[in-house]
């Protein structure tokens, strides 16, 4: 298969290089004007096909095609560039052994500038699939393309860089659908109850920006049922234990299912653990798994709630309050939401929501290495814990030992290498392919072990 690849790229490298000095060959060859008419015509044809045609659908992706399509172009042009050498070297050698004079510099001229603008027709299409088509390079490494593409060397180190993340993204991508492929018919995902996904504080389940990111989407493909839990984004944890509450029964309603197995991310653990014991919903859940959940508390927010005036609370709150009204919530409770992830609160909660017989209970918490493991916010939150609380072991807002509950096995993720996993990154909040991490196969990996269980 590489070999057939191979011998493609050979085989449109020359056709192109053929277009590219044409003028030679006009000039050079034997070849009645009827043949050579046709020729440009064919060849002409091809570069226009080459540069107007996105690109096939890769494994049912459009998306990945064109990104195929896009790398395919670039690596056409370092081709172009190799077998252009050759004829540089004949071209030079039949103008100097030809009388002196004008015309064969000027085709000579000619032929350079046809092939420029050729190659350069095939790079600017490459590049233009991988920046509309690559999801992991991010907008600051096209801005600096496009500011130092005047400077040799640096421009070839861009360049170069954003074509090994594209590759990187478009084998990685790949190799994802093919597996999908492959265990399709097995629906190892297919568990008994149908699965809520429980979302944090700050954020709501937008149809637009999924909250989970690609999760969900790799969980359907293996044959998961994806319920969402729908509360606010900001409220006390009895409010939005309410409102998953009625979320609850409205999923067991519409499915028919007597139970549903909960994955809820951060304070989406305290909203259910309080839903399960205090609004009577145990019986209709069959597991839960908290994720980076922080039923310890997080006492940095403590700390930052006192270093922060009342007025400048209530100003934050405000704002946050106001354009989240806008964006759907109904009567949104910033300050409400936050106090109820203190160490007090967490404690007066896991007093009152012991737990509960019957269900499974799983821990998960993540850990950044360093400040530089997540984007902004996440590196502001690393920095408060270390500096209000001194703790090293932390996601970006949860302290490591904060995400367990007594009598229930913590998992924590530590991939290999120095970047870590942020608190966004259990949520594919960045939609980024971590190395030693595929965050989308944890999930699937978490739900088959349900459905396995039977759950």
């Amino acid at each position: 298969m590489k070999l057939l690849r191979l011998l493609g790229t050979l085989a449109a490298g020359v056709l192109l290089v053929l277009l590219g000095n044409i003028l030679l060959l006009w000039e050079y060859s034997s070849v009645g004007t009827p043949w050579m008419a046709a020729l440009t015509a064919l060849l002409c044809l091809f570069w226009l096909i080459l540069l107007i045609v996105p690109g096939r659908r890769d494994l049912g992706s459009l998306r990945l095609g064109i990104l195929g399509q896009g790398l395919f172009l670039v690596r056409l042009c370092l081709v172009m560039s190799v077998l252009e050498l050759p004829v540089c070297v004949l071209a030079l050698h039949a103008v100097l052994r030809s009388p002196p004079g004008w015309p064969e510099a000027l085709v000579l001229g000619g032929s350079v500038l046809t092939f420029f603008l050729v190659q350069a027709g095939v790079l600017l299409a490459g590049l233009v699939r991988v920046g509309g088509a690559a999801r992991q390079i991010r907008w600051y490494w096209y801005v600096l393309l496009l500011l130092c593409w005047w400077m040799p060397g640096v421009n070839l180190l861009l360049l170069g860089y954003i074509l090994h993340t594209a590759k990187r993204e478009y084998r990685f991508e790949r190799s994802r659908l093919e597996l999908d492929a492959v265990r399709a018919e097995s629906a190892l995902c297919r568990t008994r109850y149908p699965v809520l996904l429980v979302h944090g504080i700050f954020f709501r389940d937008w149809q637009m920006f999924n909250y989970w990111g690609r999760i969900p989407a790799a969980l359907q493909k293996n044959g998961a049922r994806i319920y969402y839990g729908r509360q606010q984004s900001a409220q006390s944890i009895r409010a939005s234990a309410e409102e998953l509450h009625a979320q609850l029964h409205a999923v067991l309603e519409e499915t028919g299912a007597e139970k549903v197995n909960i994955i809820a991310h951060s304070k989406g653990g305290l909203d259910t653990r309080y839903a399960m014991s205090v609004l009577g919903d145990a019986p209709y859940v069959a597991s839960l798994t908290t994720i980076n959940t922080p039923h310890g508390g997080c006492d940095w927010v403590e700390k930052a709630l006192a270093a922060v005036s009342p007025a400048m609370q209530a100003r934050i709150a405000s704002h946050y309050e106001r354009i989240y009204r806008r964006l759907g919530d109904p009567s949104p409770r910033f300050l409400e939401g936050v106090r109820d992830l203190t160490p007090q609160a967490a404690a007066a909660l896991n007093a009152r929501c012991p737990l509960e017989p019957g269900v499974r209970y799983a821990c998960v918490m993540s850990r950044m290495r360093h400040i530089w493991s997540a984007p902004f916010p996440l590196w502001v939150g690393y920095w408060c814990i270390r500096h209000f609380s001194g703790r090293c072991q932390n996601d970006g807002l949860v302290p490591g030992e904060a995400a367990s509950l007594p009598g229930v096995s913590l998992t924590v993720i530590e991939p290999a290498g120095q970047r870590g996993i942020s608190h966004g990154d259990m949520i594919d909040l960045s939609r980024e392919n971590i190395r030693g991490f595929d965050v989308r196969e944890f999930y699937v990996r978490l739900v088959a072990e349900l459905a396995r269980e039977g759950l």
